[in-house]
């Protein structure tokens, strides 16, 4: 395996800067979070000085607001600095909703994280995405299947989110790392890979041009409630889940409850009845996820386009590909479309121009191959 090159971030910008300093004094509450920036409009309004001082104003937990007062000690804003060095030893990016980068698939959801720090390659988490997810204590027959999903889901061009987890996350990167492209989701901080026996995994993701990515600051500890939240997370940039192996207590339930919520499709492989590693699977096919038993019926059912599901099988046919560029008044537009879809109404408040002009542009991007329309949203259609 080859070495994992060391990195990090060698500044952060202000905005960053600011954004980091809020997360910080509310614990990762998105509530607290969230009301902050309704009332301020940003991060260092929130944080200045006369900012600080109306935070009492907010209705704020009071552990929040005890933070804030300690924070204008010279110790608090040494601890703070502390922290902002390990962000840059421990992080490769940083990526907030006001980024280029931050994957769109998020912004939807009233709670998509305000703040994203990752490893490896930024630009896998806006590739098409689909979630393996399953039981920490699989089968042999499960790791297997799970492994052979990921590799193939991969081969066609998807990237495979999951969890870092023992089991069927564990599987499932390795199966996608053959043709890097995995993604992790922890629910620690960077500084830590959680469990600890699965460090070689994550260096292999890295080494592999995959991610791995955590809306926890360095520091935190791999605490239970923890992970139901970052499940939000990888059901969230994926275009679908697949549970594999379940048992009815399985936190991977979760994850699929939220994907059903997040209006994602659930894929559940069936097994034999009187598995208890299947119980939780057979429960999803009874309140509607899609039972499989090939991947290729999961990328039918998520009904996208071929051309940018599969990888090019040789880079010099790609090369002499007559692959239109896109017209430079309809870069900022196609930039915007993502792998879920978004409706007209969305896509007007984006870019804020009459609807004649912006489906005048969606169907000129339909007609050069970038974008499709499918039951009403227009997603993205070449990687």
């Amino acid at each position: 395996m080859p070495d994992v090159p060391f990195t990090m971030l060698t500044q952060l910008s202000s905005h960053h800067y600011h954004t980091l300093k809020v997360w910080y004094l509310v614990q990762h509450s998105l509530v607290s979070f969230k009301k902050i920036i309704d009332y301020f409009g940003n991060c260092e309004k929130a944080t200045q000085p006369d900012g600080l001082a109306k935070w009492s104003s907010l209705e704020l937990h009071a552990n929040h607001l005890k933070r804030v007062n300690e924070f204008q000690t010279p110790q608090s804003q040494a601890q703070f600095e502390q922290l902002v060095q390990q962000v840059r030893q421990h992080t490769d990016f940083i990526l907030t909703p006001d980024d280029s980068g931050y994957p769109t698939q998020l912004l939807p959801y009233t709670d998509h994280p305000p703040i994203i720090f990752g490893k490896g390659q930024a630009q896998a988490l806006l590739q098409p995405q689909i979630a393996i997810v399953g039981s920490r204590k699989p089968s042999p027959h499960g790791r297997q299947v799970a492994y052979d999903f990921a590799y193939y889901l991969s081969e066609k061009g998807f990237f495979i989110s999951s969890g870092l987890a023992y089991g069927i996350d564990e599987a499932a990167h390795q199966g996608a790392s053959a043709h890097q492209r995995t993604i992790a989701v922890t629910g620690t901080g960077l500084d830590t890979t959680y469990p600890a026996q699965n460090k070689k995994l994550a260096e292999h993701i890295l080494a592999q041009n995959g991610a791995i990515i955590t809306e926890f600051l360095p520091g935190t500890p791999p605490l239970q409630q923890h992970f139901p939240r970052r499940n939000r997370i990888v059901s969230g940039l994926s275009l679908g889940v697949l549970v594999v192996e379940a048992t009815l207590k399985s936190g991977s339930l979760i994850t699929a409850n939220k994907a059903a919520e997040q209006g994602k499709t659930v894929f559940a492989l069936p097994g034999h009845i009187y598995s208890e590693f299947h119980q939780g699977c057979h429960q999803l096919i009874r309140e509607g996820a899609i039972l499989i038993d090939h991947p290729e019926q999961i990328i039918e059912d998520l009904a996208l386009p071929t051309q940018w599901q599969s990888q090019q099988q040789n880079q010099t046919e790609e090369a002499n590909t007559n692959t239109p560029e896109i017209p430079e008044h309809l870069i900022d537009l196609y930039q915007s479309l993502d792998w879920v879809g978004q409706n007209i109404d969305q896509l007007v408040v984006h870019h804020n121009i009459p609807v004649s002009e912006l489906t005048s542009s969606l169907m000129e991007l339909e007609l050069l191959g970038f974008c499709m329309q499918q039951s009403g949203l227009y997603l993205r259609c070449r990687s």
